[in-house]
C-alpha cells in the first residue's frame, strides 16, 4: 500500500504515519526531510526531491506524510489511498504549543531548532492554511475514489 497523509501543521500526520508504519511494517518518510538536507543544512533542489521520491516508489508499499508543497502534488497522483488530516484550528494551535514545549524541555525531538520564530512560522503556516484551504480541498477532492478526510480526532 502507497499512503499519503496530508494536512497542515499540528493536524498528527507524523503520529498517525509512525503508527500506520508500525501496524503494517511499511517504512514512513516525512516531506520536510525529503525536501531538506538535514546533514548539510540546506534545502533540496526539486531534482534531487523527485529522485528520493522515486527511489522510495520503487518500494513495494510506503507512507509518506507531510504539508503537501507545489512540486510535490504529484504524490497525489502516485500514491493509492491519501489521507487527509483536516483537524479543528483550535485543536492545531494547541498542538503547536505543546510540541513546541515538549521539544524545548528535551522530551520531543525535531529537525529543526525549536526557537520562538519557528512557534510563530507554525502558527503563521496555520492561518496561511485556513486563507488558502479552498484551493487545497479542491485539488485533493481530484482523487476522491482514494481520499480519506479525518475531522474528528482525541486532543
Amino acid at each position: 500500500m502507497k499512503i499519503l497523509i496530508v494536512g497542515t501543521v499540528g493536524t498528527g500526520k507524523t503520529t498517525l504515519a509512525r503508527k500506520l508504519s508500525k501496524e503494517y511494517n511499511i517504512k514512513y518518510y516525512e516531506i520536510d526531510s525529503i525536501v531538506h538536507d538535514d546533514v548539510n543544512k540546506k534545502k533540496r533542489t526539486p531534482q534531487q526531491q523527485n529522485e528520493i521520491i522515486s527511489n522510495i516508489n520503487k518500494e513495494d508499499g510506503w507512507i509518506i506524510e507531510g504539508v503537501l508543497r507545489e512540486n510535490l502534488e504529484y504524490l497525489l497522483e502516485i500514491a493509492e489511498k491519501i489521507i487527509y488530516l483536516d483537524i479543528p484550528k483550535n485543536i492545531r494551535n494547541k498542538r503547536i504549543l505543546t510540541r513546541y514545549i515538549k521539544q524545548k524541555i528535551g522530551i520531543e525531538k525535531s529537525n529543526y531548532k525549536p526557537s520562538l520564530k519557528m512557534l510563530k512560522m507554525m502558527y503563521k503556516w496555520s492561518n496561511e492554511f485556513e486563507k488558502n484551504r479552498e484551493g487545497f480541498e479542491k485539488k485533493l477532492n481530484k482523487y476522491e475514489d482514494k481520499l480519506d478526510v479525518v475531522e474528528n480526532v482525541k486532543n
